[in-house]
């Protein structure tokens, strides 16, 4: 892949601004949507690895990407410990170097606010699952109240610039439908309190998508 600038300092204090999150509501939903993962797994967007310990004797083989070479060489070091052997690869989710139909499961937590292009990413995602193949997910989304909206969509900058590209308005489920998979499960959740800054990430979204 082309060389990736990357965001060092998020990389650097990403685990320890999430620790708190990581020990209550996320290692939860974490359980779930990896934890569920079954057949040869993909992770998308992997980060530094948090999913990892999650994967279960259901995921006969997982693979995971993540572009950012500073979160790359944190996940490397998460892949290591983790009890189940993660194949782990510098790639982006908008140019996926696998071939067509590869895996029967695609895992994505909170990748689909940063990538680039979600619409190349989720064209990717139903290129290699296989037909009935899941992508599984987790993410933050646009708010449905038109205030808090329309505040995400002012503070876009800024919290672009705050958190290394991600988005906090975008709607995501939408895009998911679109990108062709069939959305067999959806549950929204309000995790975080409505504050700044994370009124930008309210709400999240639980979801199985279905490649026909």
């Amino acid at each position: 892949m082309a060389d990736v600038k990357g965001h060092r300092w998020f990389a650097a204090t990403y685990d320890r601004l999430t620790a708190s999150g990581e020990r209550g509501f996320m290692a939860t939903i974490r359980a779930e949507v990896a934890g569920g993962a079954q057949g040869r797994v993909l992770e998308i967007g992997a980060g530094t690895g948090a999913n990892f310990s999650h994967y279960t004797s259901l995921a006969e083989h997982v693979t995971a990407v993540e572009p950012d070479p500073y979160m790359y060489r944190r996940a490397e070091r998460h892949a290591a410990e983790a009890a189940r052997h993660i194949e782990l690869q510098q790639a982006s989710a908008e140019d996926l170097p696998f071939a067509d139909e590869s895996f029967d499961t695609v895992v994505s937590t909170l990748v689909l606010c940063s990538v680039s292009d979600p619409e190349k990413s989720l064209s990717e995602v139903v290129r290699v699952l296989k037909h009935g193949g899941q992508l599984r997910f987790y993410e933050h989304i646009r708010s449905s109240n038109p205030v808090s909206a329309r505040f995400q969509d002012i503070a876009l900058p800024v919290w672009r610039w705050f958190a290394a590209g991600c988005h906090c308005n975008r709607d995501t489920v939408t895009t998911i439908r679109e990108s062709g998979l069939e959305v067999a499960e959806v549950a929204y959740s309000t995790p975080v309190p409505p504050v700044p800054p994370f009124i930008l990430v309210r709400p999240h979204v639980k979801g199985i998508a279905i490649r026909g």
